[in-house]
């Protein structure tokens, strides 16, 4: 069996087992111990395998994960969504279509202590969909909004994936955080201008003013919104003034987010154990993604197809934006199928050492970091196109009442904006690098 064959039947059990519902890091082990086996027998496999775990989860670098997981659950049960949602509305209910911009608003906020897309969906849907309903949105504009505004989460540092892909290919997670703000903060003004020109264009879908008795700004709402300030400046004036680093700022940002849920008095001990939970279950998921993405790229190295193909394609003399772009454009078409996460461990060894290789008249280093963004931009997108979709289906399921065929339709502007921007970014890697450049 060729290098060539041996590579599409590993992808092909891998896809096989993801079509009958086996979870993405049992399918990825699958495919990867067949193919290693395949090719070195089950001795090195074993010894791979023994090595491979105990390394992969000693790294002190892969502590900063679950930290952040734990600072958004905090976050979530603590009532700290709920505060973000009623300043934002004060300070955007004047406007047409207020309510759903105060939601991406919020879902920014949010973000910027949760770093989880999904959370941050469902988080803010819990506090803002009922609202958006009693002031007469339309089932479609207020589940595409809040599906929407969901991906911030994962835009706006921390960023789960973000770190993921810091530790993969062995990046500055400070810089890549830093390189995330611009853009994430273009990826909400974007989202807002989307519903502001669609509740023009598209009449009957928000209401013509939203500013009423429940959605003035008051110095109450401004009030419950200093604990988010005071976490989130504290956690990355802490990483870029020196104080600390990623890992260290993240455990200080769950211990505040923690003394800012008890002062709120609605972390009960039930919830404070489910926080804890939550955290083990979402690490141990994405732990397991690690080992069983480790064993599939180790399968596919031994097959020397990735390197061929970096050879392939830098022999072709492609323009280097070319190359990225059919590389997102990839990613777009995986993410029917893949989860974030997933899409990352399984590609980035594939994709980075490809990219890094291309001439952009750029430092390697600035071109890593700009690559990053550039995923992360292209996984946010996935998150909201069909058929998956994944913040879409979380956001439907808890409006019941919504067919999920409106809510597909709801996210049409948002991915509109997506396109815009992530071009933007492509062509002028500069907007991303703006920020970094003041940390050398």
């Amino acid at each position: 069996m060729n290098a060539l064959t041996l590579t599409l039947l590993i992808f092909g059990i891998m896809l096989a087992c993801m079509a009958v519902r086996v979870p993405i890091a049992i399918s990825m082990f699958a495919a990867g111990a067949i193919g290693y086996v395949a090719q070195a027998g089950w001795p090195p496999f074993a010894s791979f395998i023994n090595s491979q775990a105990f390394a992969r989860f000693a790294s002190y670098d892969l502590s900063v994960i679950p930290l952040f997981i734990l600072m958004g659950h905090f976050a979530t049960q603590g009532g700290i969504s709920k505060a973000l949602f009623r300043f934002a509305a004060g300070v955007m209910g004047r406007f047409k279509g207020g309510l759903a911009m105060a939601a991406v608003l919020a879902s920014a906020a949010f973000g910027a202590i949760c770093g989880s897309s999904v959370a941050t969906a469902a988080t803010i849907t819990g506090v803002a969909l009922p609202e958006m309903k009693r002031h007469g949105y339309s089932g479609r504009l207020a589940t595409g909004t809040l599906a929407a505004g969901g991906t911030l989460g994962i835009l706006i540092p921390p960023s789960v994936p973000l770190v993921i892909y810091a530790i993969l290919t062995e990046q500055n997670i400070a810089k890549l955080f830093a390189a995330a703000m611009v853009p994430g903060i273009l990826a909400m003004v974007g989202y807002m201008i989307a519903i502001a020109i669609y509740v023009r264009v598209v009449p009957g879908h928000a209401p013509e003013v939203d500013n009423n008795e429940d959605s003035r700004l008051t110095l109450a709402s401004l009030l419950g919104v200093v604990p988010i300030g005071v976490i989130f400046f504290a956690v990355f004036g802490g990483i870029y003034g020196g104080l600390f680093t990623p890992t260290e700022g993240a455990a200080v940002g769950a211990a505040l987010t923690f003394i800012a849920a008890l002062l709120k008095r609605e972390l009960t001990l039930a919830k404070f154990r489910q926080c804890f939970y939550a955290t083990a279950e979402s690490s141990a998921m994405i732990f397991l993604i690690f080992i069983g993405a480790d064993l599939m790229n180790s399968a596919l190295a031994l097959t020397q197809v990735p390197s061929q193909l970096a050879a392939v394609v830098g022999g072709w003399g492609l323009s280097p934006v070319l190359v990225v772009t059919a590389i997102m454009l990839f990613y777009v078409v995986l993410g029917a199928v893949m989860d974030e996460l997933s899409m990352l461990l399984l590609t980035i060894p594939i994709f980075f050492p490809m990219v890094i290789g291309l001439d952009f008249g750029m430092p390697k280093e600035s071109v890593a970091i700009w690559f990053g963004i550039m995923v992360l931009m292209t996984v946010g997108f996935g998150l909201l196109a069909p058929p998956v979709g994944l913040n879409v289906y979380v956001v439907n399921g808890m409006a019941k009442d919504v067919p999920i065929s409106e809510s597909y339709r709801g996210v049409v502007p948002f991915l509109i904006s997506d396109v815009i921007r992530t071009t933007v970014l492509l062509l002028f890697p500069a907007i991303s690098l703006w920020l970094v450049k003041y940390m050398n």
